[in-house]
């Protein structure tokens, strides 16, 4: 028996039982297209994290206070809890020489409440310099950023990132006008002018920062008492670093490290000093854990289609006896038994993986771009999630249609033909 004979003989005792055979085809579909959706959904959640640690700028070193630790009980509060970081830090790695970096910007972090216009909205403050828009690689939409002048002069001005603009002043025309900023609960609060809008970012993975207002960071320091030690230093919450293209950002990092130690005069590191490609490796194996995990749930769906189409074929091969004996008596081969119910098989499950392939890209496409409860999706469909849905999905059929063509061929020919 040839191939073409063998897919014929398939075809047709399919098409004698057009339920059964679209009921078990399902399971294939829905296993199959389960693993292309889910490794899609697995694999944009990936890429979305990345686009928003590149969105932050680029060749990005983050230098952020170590943890603080009570000196009674010993407990260890969370990272950067620590009032370890100073302004003169970040001025001592920007004048330090260090040929890798390009760039410095201390920035001080607050939870604010805008007020302006009769909005009121909540906001990330960010106190800082006029290097963050070239160290950040943050563009400005209309006016100025913060400048050396201001900082100078620790001026009441700000800068608003692009949502909060459009959440005050719908309108347009935020240059120029007033917003009043309050910290600690509304306790402190100042009336700041509006120098510049920032231009938006959330198409490049920074959305968040649509939702910052920048001021000078003497300003925010001179005006919040909480910002300086005891001895009067001032902190910052975070130094952001610039390397030049090409870098190497672990030689960058030690090199920092280096100067800190001596600068705390401290034997362990009293900071953390982390890369963008650090942030984003540790956020590419999260996601990869996440993708494998996806794909292995809807692996087990795909199982069970298997165990559905082996079943199909055990009630056939009960069903077709009689038929068995005759094809055995005319001269078939064990040879052909086995090759028919294999094909028969492999033609539930290819068909059904073919099709699951179509529903699977088709639904990972569709909903790519649209919320869902909320949160919106990101899917990125994956050429070998495909390919694999699909081997395996033939594999399943050779599997599941093995042991019932196996069955089938070791029939006694004269049993089967007095079978009613």
């Amino acid at each position: 028996m040839n191939v073409f004979d063998a897919l014929r003989i398939a075809l047709r005792a399919i098409a004698a039982n057009r339920l059964r055979s679209v009921l078990t085809t399902l399971g294939m579909i829905i296993g199959v297209g389960s693993v292309i959706v889910l490794i899609a959904v697995g694999q944009g959640t990936q890429k979305g994290v990345q686009d928003q640690i590149r969105g932050l700028g680029t060749n990005l070193l983050f230098v952020r206070p170590g943890a603080a630790q009570d000196a009674q009980s010993g407990a260890r509060g969370a990272a950067g809890s620590a009032a370890t970081l100073t302004q003169t830090d970040a001025e001592a790695i920007a004048a330090s020489g260090i040929p890798e970096v390009r760039g410095v910007a201390p920035q001080v972090t607050f939870n604010a409440q805008a007020i302006a216009n009769g909005n009121n909205i909540g906001v990330t403050l960010i106190g800082t310099t006029p290097a963050y828009p070239e160290v950040r690689s943050a563009a400005l939409a209309e006016g100025a950023f913060v400048t050396d002048l201001d900082v100078e002069r620790r001026a009441l001005t700000a800068v608003l990132g692009a949502e909060i603009a459009r959440a005050l002043f719908p309108d347009g025309g935020a240059v120029e006008q007033t917003v009043r900023l309050a910290v600690g609960g509304g306790r402190t609060g100042f009336n700041f002018r509006v120098v510049g809008v920032m231009a938006p970012r959330s198409g490049s993975g920074g959305g968040e920062q649509d939702n910052y207002v920048f001021v000078p960071l003497p300003t925010m320091q001179s005006r919040i008492g909480f910002q300086r030690s005891a001895a009067g230093v001032v902190l910052v919450n975070q130094i952001n670093v610039q390397t030049a293209d090409g870098a190497d950002q672990q030689r960058a990092a030690l090199a920092i490290s280096d100067l800190l130690l001596v600068r705390h005069a401290a034997v362990a590191p009293d900071f953390t000093v982390q890369s963008q490609d650090d942030l984003i490796g540790a956020a590419g194996e999260v996601s990869r854990t996440l993708s494998i995990l996806l794909g292995s749930i809807a692996g087990i769906s795909l199982v069970v289609g298997g165990i559905g189409v082996m079943n199909i074929m055990l009630v056939s091969v009960t069903e077709r006896i009689r038929e068995i004996g005759i094809r055995r008596a005319v001269g078939a081969r064990r040879r052909d038994i086995v090759v028919q119910f294999v094909t028969e098989a492999l033609t539930l499950t290819m068909g059904g993986g073919l099709l699951g392939i179509a529903a699977g890209v088709g639904i990972a496409i569709g909903i790519n771009g649209h919320e869902i409860s909320g949160q919106l999706m990101t899917t990125v469909v994956q050429p070998w999630s495909v390919a694999a849905a699909f081997a395996v999905s033939v594999v399943i059929g050779m599997l599941s249609g093995s042991y019932p063509a196996y069955r089938a061929s070791r029939l006694d020919p004269i049993t089967a033909l007095r079978n009613e």
